[in-house]
């Protein structure tokens, strides 16, 4: 996706000071600058190519520059030609930075968050947009909290589980294909397509919008993936994990997320077994394992027996 200056000034109400003639300019890299070290003078490290934030902090010691100084590292933060400047509310622009914007075309923007509320938000927004992305076959749930990826072959049943697991009071975020993308080590992001949002496939049915049919409150814009559970059909020289002591992981980019695998045949409430695979998987996160303790309980009570024999 090619993102150009103009469309964070909308996305983010900012207002043009200056650089009109530059609002076209594509951004690349989705990360942000601010640029003190180079006020003060050292420009090894200068990283032009990102958006540059001004807050209070470089504008105040931009004031206690000479005139001289001010007008000679001003001109080197626009000569390399970043894609644009942004000052914060509480930010006073010096009228040497609306003159270069305009020499340059490189917008200048005032917007009206503080610079940590500023570069927060940027930061979460230029990684959604920027950031390399892959698109799966699968349905992604918000499970009680835990972003359930559901994956399996064509006709398994992820779609109907998901619409049980709505009607349940659990929210779609995408269905059949979804985008995701690493906001950052760790943390993998699922959405879906602008297309299919709101909308799931039911055999036999057809397409529903499951905000119009159980309100709006059923529809997430995305989620942390924090599960992958895989429907595949029963085969029974398959061994499956009984007591799940096994921590499965799949890897998506450079994260490693939990995975666990559920067999389908007919009589098996698959809403049920993802639901409470979601609640299970919470509680390990949150530092409770079932199985490690039905395991060491099981431990101690044979050394116990032992011991009396």
């Amino acid at each position: 996706m090619v993102l150009r200056v103009e469309q964070i000034v909308n996305d983010y109400n900012l207002e043009v000071i200056a650089g009109e003639a530059g609002l076209k300019r594509v951004i690349e890299k989705e990360q942000v600058s601010r640029p003190g070290m180079e006020l003060a003078g050292l420009f090894d490290f200068y990283e032009f190519d990102r958006i540059q934030v001004m807050g209070s902090k470089e504008v105040t010691f931009f004031w206690w520059l000479s005139t001289e100084d001010q007008k000679i590292r001003t001109r080197m933060l626009y000569e390399k030609k970043p894609p644009m400047f942004i000052f914060s509310k509480n930010a006073e622009i010096p009228t040497l930075f609306i003159e270069f914007s305009n020499e340059y075309g490189i917008p200048l923007l005032k917007s009206k968050k503080k610079t940590s509320a500023l570069i927060s938000a940027l930061y979460q927004y230029l990684n959604a947009i920027l950031s390399p992305r892959e698109s799966i076959h699968g349905t992604l749930v918000d499970i009680s909290g835990v972003g359930v990826l559901i994956r399996g072959k064509s006709g398994l049943g992820k779609s109907e589980a998901a619409l049980e697991l709505v009607r349940r009071g659990h929210q779609l975020v995408a269905d059949d294909r979804v985008d995701i993308y690493q906001r950052e080590l760790g943390v993998v992001i699922g959405e879906a397509p602008d297309i299919l949002k709101k909308y799931l496939e039911i055999r036999g049915i057809g397409i529903v919008n499951v905000a119009k049919l159980f309100g709006v409150k059923s529809f997430k814009e995305n989620k942390k993936i924090m599960l992958v559970v895989e429907l595949e059909g029963w085969d029974k020289f398959n061994e499956y994990d009984r007591l799940g002591l096994v921590d499965e992981k799949i890897k998506y980019f450079d994260t490693d997320v939990s995975y666990v695998r559920i067999p389908v045949t007919e009589g098996r409430n698959i809403a049920s077994l993802i639901e409470v695979a979601a609640m299970n998987a919470r509680l390990k996160f949150l530092g409770t394992n079932t199985a490690q303790e039905f395991s060491d309980s099981l431990d101690h009570y044979i050394k116990r027996d032992q011991e009396e024999e």
